[in-house]
């Protein structure tokens, strides 16, 4: 059986997109996985699938590279966005947020970022806005839930850490439950320059909710103000949030292709 899939990416974060609201579409994490490999199938970073919603206009279920399903993507967000035009609701395992399509790029809604430890989650209580754990150079980091959980290590230099061999031992540290996605953040004038460990996905050009988590964790340590300019290596996300409020998105989303693989 073959299904026509979209590629697209959120500066350079590419995703397998199936639209499956007409006709249903089962995956699992084996397919999944096999979908994203770059060299036997499409290749990806994470594979989507979107399905009818019962509480928004449509169902967002991610993927990540590993076959792991997880809660949110904000650069796979703006992409759905950006296909499903206009203003959009969109649910995910994450919560329901809200997309506008623009010319090129995207806006999206990402609801109210979460600090509790429990929230995180946390394997015991700490303070998340400054938690006093440590991995070699790496420690007092920043943990935000922005559907999907994060900590956030502010540095001299974001780009002389290792964050390959890092990014796995922290994502795995018993810790985190769940796993956490890492994200290592420099100060570049009013800006932040950023790169990410994605939890199931590794480093990858670009990290939606990545740049929402640290946009928080900076706001909140009086580092940057809103909104703020977060320069990833795929370029850059414009993140706008107040404390109370929920965290707005906004930047490119590009149709690769359209294609056809047989499942």
């Amino acid at each position: 059986m073959k299904r026509r899939f979209e590629k697209m990416h959120g500066l350079g974060n590419d995703f397998v997109i199936f639209d499956a609201r007409e006709t249903p579409l089962e995956m699992d994490g084996a397919t999944a996985r096999a979908l994203a490999d770059r060299h036997t199938g499409v290749g990806c970073d994470q594979l989507i699938v979107i399905e009818p919603s019962q509480i928004a206009d449509l169902r967002m279920r991610i993927w990540n590279a590993d076959g792991g399903e997880v809660e949110a993507c904000g650069n796979a967000s703006r992409c759905v966005a950006l296909l499903a035009g206009g203003h959009s609701r969109i649910e995910t395992a994450g919560g329901v947020i809200q997309g506008e399509a623009l010319d090129g790029a995207a806006e999206v809604d990402m609801g109210t970022p979460r600090f509790g430890w429990d929230e995180i989650p946390l394997a015991y209580p700490l303070d998340t806005a400054a938690m006093p754990v440590g991995w070699e150079d790496l420690h007092g980091p920043a943990a935000v839930n922005v559907g999907n959980p994060h900590v956030v290590f502010f540095v001299d230099d974001s780009g002389a850490v290792d964050l390959a061999r890092l990014g796995p031992a922290i994502e795995t540290d018993p810790l985190f439950p769940d796993r956490v996605n890492v994200n290592v953040a420099s100060l570049d004038g009013g800006a932040i320059r950023l790169r990410v460990w994605e939890r199931g996905a590794g480093l990858t050009q670009a990290c939606g909710t990545g740049a929402c988590a640290t946009a928080v964790a900076a706001i909140r340590r009086k580092l940057a103000a809103s909104p703020v300019d977060i320069r990833l290596p795929g370029g850059t996300l414009t993140i706008s949030w107040r404390p109370g409020e929920s965290i707005r998105m906004r930047g490119a989303a590009t149709h690769v292709f359209t294609g056809e693989v047989a499942l």
